[in-house]
């Protein structure tokens, strides 16, 4: 499990990015990724998995 915040999210368009504490690099997150509504600069847990195009968070939480 990572640890990182919402570094932006798009409830329109239903995806987002989060900045992963460990690497600093930033992880996709789309909406089915999210266990709970999520907004900018929340903090969050979740597991990553790989997707189409790169690295998805899912099982996303707020911390």
């Amino acid at each position: 499990m990572s640890t990182g915040t919402v570094k932006f999210y798009n409830e329109t368009k239903g995806f987002g990015f989060i900045v992963d504490d460990e690497t600093g690099k930033d992880v996709f997150v789309h909406k089915t990724g999210l266990s709970e509504t999520v907004r900018e600069n929340d903090r969050v847990t979740f597991d990553t998995e790989n997707g189409r195009k790169g690295v998805n968070a899912v099982n996303v939480r707020k911390a």
